[in-house]
């Protein structure tokens, strides 16, 4: 079987001039891969976790499966307005502007334990943001899992109170 990296597409100049952008598509359409990338995510859970959250929108497509094998639930954290019941959100800072994500407020019950999931950790805005949110409604963080690491950008350095693991760097 070809390595989980193997499958990770790059894209230049993506969605900008400069940009490296790394494409999980060629992975998510092969069943053994994408099967081994999820074995390998789900071999960092703790067996007493109660949930997964997974943020828009690729954290959906692996966290959901995670959830679904571990047999717990899985929220998720989308773009303001796109929830459509009571949520907490939280506006962070970009490279370039400004962003806001939401979660629904009785999602998360206090002392939950939680997994956070995302497909890439890049500059680590949304994962921290992300983690805020968990943890105004009382969650607690037991892991944050990305399949992808780009390493140069120190998105780590935003997470440094959070037990952390990427399954592929760059």
């Amino acid at each position: 079987m070809k390595k989980i990296k193997d499958f990770i597409r790059t894209i230049p100049d993506f969605p900008k001039k400069g940009i490296l952008f790394r494409d999980i598509t060629p992975l998510l359409q092969d069943r053994e891969g994408l099967q081994r990338a999820i074995a390998l995510l789900q071999q960092e859970c703790p067996e007493d976790i109660k949930a997964i959250v997974g943020i828009e929108s690729r954290g959906f497509i692996l966290g959901g499966a995670l959830a679904v094998n571990l047999k717990v639930g899985f929220v998720p954290i989308r773009k303001r307005g796109k929830l459509p019941y009571t949520t907490e959100r939280i506006t962070y800072q970009l490279e370039y502007g400004t962003e806001t994500i939401e979660i629904h407020t009785d999602s998360i019950q206090k002392g939950k334990k939680i997994i956070l999931v995302d497909d890439l950790l890049a500059t680590g805005g949304t994962a921290a943001a992300s983690a805020k949110l968990i943890e105004r409604l009382g969650g607690q963080i037991i892991k944050i899992l990305f399949l992808i690491e780009l390493t140069d950008l120190k998105g780590r350095e935003k997470l440094k109170n959070y037990n952390l693991f990427s399954l592929i760097k760059y």
